[in-house]
């Protein structure tokens, strides 16, 4: 099985995602961003666009996913902002013509939710020190929410007002993942949280 955990910028994919891993033993994420940082690192700077964008990056994800699953014993979690609806049927759509059980959850939050969840990140404010300016994704937040609020994008998960153990529940609730370990006390929890911000920062 493939999870997928859609989401704007800031719905909270990577916190979902690691929780989810660390509360069903055996599963595995794959990240796609690591291929399109690898193929931007191999690109001069002008060539550094939304790499979604190349065929390349699409074609390696599908391929490296179908891998991954055919692999690996347990379930496979991906965390990965996807919103173009000809990318999500080449990417989900080869995935599932290649007989992956694809179970894809978009997390829904409103627009004011991911601007105060982006302002409050550490990749947000490190960006902010070394002067990048504003934040590419905030740029992306209408874009993303309309489009995740289509039908093609179902499974929705509102976020709004949610802690991230209720959304990981209802996530595996739905994909019909057993939970094995328990939630976190409270200061474990934020320690935790602060620990996987600070391992995903993309500068």
């Amino acid at each position: 099985m493939l999870v997928w955990i859609n989401g704007a910028f800031g719905a909270g994919k990577t916190q979902t995602t690691f929780e989810l891993h660390r509360r069903v033993p055996g599963s595995h994420v794959a990240d796609p961003e690591l291929i399109g940082h690898a193929l931007h690192k191999m690109l001069p700077p002008a060539a550094r666009l939304d790499y979604q964008d190349r065929p390349q990056w699409r074609s390696a994800v599908t391929r490296t996913l179908i891998d991954a699953v055919e692999a690996h014993d347990g379930p496979v979690i991906v965390p990965m902002t996807l919103v173009n609806g000809a990318y999500f049927d080449e990417i989900v759509g080869g995935l599932r013509a290649a007989g992956v059980d694809v179970r894809h959850f978009a997390l829904i939050a409103s627009p004011e939710t991911l601007r105060l969840r982006l302002r409050s990140r550490a990749s947000f404010l490190m960006a902010k020190v070394v002067g990048r300016g504003e934040n590419w994704a905030m740029e992306q937040i209408d874009r993303c929410v309309t489009a995740l609020a289509t039908d093609k994008f179902a499974v929705h998960v509102d976020t709004d007002d949610r802690e991230i153990d209720d959304v990981v529940e209802e996530i595996a609730e739905r994909a019909g993942l057993e939970l094995t370990e328990p939630r976190l006390p409270a200061a474990r929890y934020q320690l935790r949280r602060l620990t996987v911000g600070l391992r995903h920062i993309r500068l």
